[in-house]
C-alpha cells in the first residue's frame, strides 16, 4: 500500500471510487468553473482553511466531496459569501401581484393577503435563489380603485411590502433567499 501524501486528502465521490487531492488541487477546479465569481485568492484561503480542518484538527484522511464542500460553504457564507450548489435549487422565482389583486375578486384587500400569503409559502416550497414580486404599482391602484397615485396608495404599497417581508420571516426557515418587491 502506498502512503497518502501529508499534504493531500482523499475525496470520496459519489460512485465509492477516493481520489487524493490537496488544497491547490481542488481550488482548481472551483476557480475554473465560469460561473465563479469570487475573488480566486480569498477561495484559495478558505479552501486550504477547509482543508486544514479536516486533516489537521479532525485527523480525517477521508471526506466526501459533499462534506468539504458543505464545509467551504458554511466558510463563505461566514465571510459574507453565497454558493449556490444547485441543490434543486431555482435561480429567481418570480410572481405578478397586478395578477394576485385581480384573482382576489371583488373583496379586494380581504381575500389579497392571504392570498399572497399563499403565493409566498408555494414559491418558498421550491427553494428559490431570490424572489420577486412584480407589478406593486398596478396592484395597489387596483385594491385601492385609484386612478391616480395617492396618500392611501402609498400607505398600501408599504402594507403590503411590509407584509411580504413578515411572511417571509415567518416562513423562510432555513431557506432564506432574498426578496426583491417591484
Amino acid at each position: 500500500m502506498i502512503a497518502l501524501s501529508s499534504n493531500c486528502l482523499l475525496f470520496q465521490l459519489s460512485n465509492g471510487e477516493s481520489v487524493p487531492c490537496s488544497a491547490e488541487m481542488i481550488c482548481i477546479e472551483i476557480i475554473g468553473s465560469p460561473a465563479s465569481v469570487i475573488d480566486p485568492e480569498m477561495l484559495r484561503h478558505a479552501a486550504a482553511s477547509v482543508f486544514h480542518y479536516f486533516k489537521n484538527d479532525l485527523e480525517r484522511e477521508t471526506v466526501t466531496v459533499g462534506e468539504f464542500a458543505g464545509a467551504l460553504e458554511r466558510v463563505l457564507r461566514n465571510l459574507g459569501l453565497t454558493l449556490y450548489s444547485g441543490k434543486n435549487q431555482q435561480d429567481i422565482l418570480e410572481s405578478d401581484l397586478s395578477l394576485l389583486a385581480r384573482e382576489s375578486g371583488v373583496s379586494l384587500e380581504l381575500f389579497f393577503f392571504p392570498r399572497l400569503r399563499d403565493e409566498l409559502r408555494y414559491q418558498l416550497r421550491q427553494s428559490p435563489r431570490m424572489l420577486r414580486f412584480h407589478g406593486l404599482r398596478g396592484c395597489v391602484k387596483r385594491l385601492t380603485h385609484a386612478r391616480r397615485w395617492s396618500a392611501r396608495c402609498e400607505a398600501l404599497q408599504e402594507q403590503i411590502v411590509e407584509y411580504l417581508r413578515q411572511c417571509l420571516t415567518a416562513e423562510s426557515g432555513q431557506n432564506e433567499c432574498p426578496l426583491v418587491v417591484e
